[in-house]
């Protein structure tokens, strides 16, 4: 697999943390190794909506990468609850469903981004630098 720089929280230098939701094992394997490709820390799994939300509260990872259709609750709904409880989620979903509908609605209810399966790493890596960024600017910005 290609070689990144490491992605890491800008207030402690530390590896991101990541949530894995979906309810394929083999998705969650792939997006694992990715992610730990980028420097990443796989904190947990899930494999429907109702267990990331649990994992979520008992984890707080910095990233929550979500598929969309899974099993119990679907990944918007999980998504929106999650960034209800906690308004500084960062959540991008990962889905094969690509549909104009359910971007929109997955950024409406709080999602920060969207990557189409099959991943790519490239693509997912500048995804997360994005969202890691997003959220160093708005510190910088409210002069954190």
């Amino acid at each position: 697999m290609e070689q990144f720089a490491p992605v890491k929280r800008s207030g402690d230098g530390q590896p991101v943390r990541y949530l894995i939701v979906d309810d394929s094992v083999f998705a969650r394997k792939n997006l694992a190794s990715m992610v730990q490709s980028f420097g990443g820390e796989v904190a947990g799994e899930a494999g429907d909506g109702v267990s990331a939300i649990a994992e979520y509260d008992r984890l707080t990872p910095d990233i929550v990468l979500m598929d969309i259709t899974m099993p119990q609750m679907e990944g918007i709904e999980a998504a929106e609850k999650i960034v209800r409880a906690h308004p500084g989620a960062r959540i991008v979903m990962v889905s094969s469903v690509g549909y104009q509908e359910n971007i929109v609605a997955a950024l409406q209810r709080g999602a920060r981004h969207f990557v189409q399966k099959p991943v790519k790493p490239e693509v997912l890596y500048e995804i997360i630098k994005y969202v890691m960024r997003d959220d160093q600017e708005t510190a910088q910005s409210a002069g954190a």
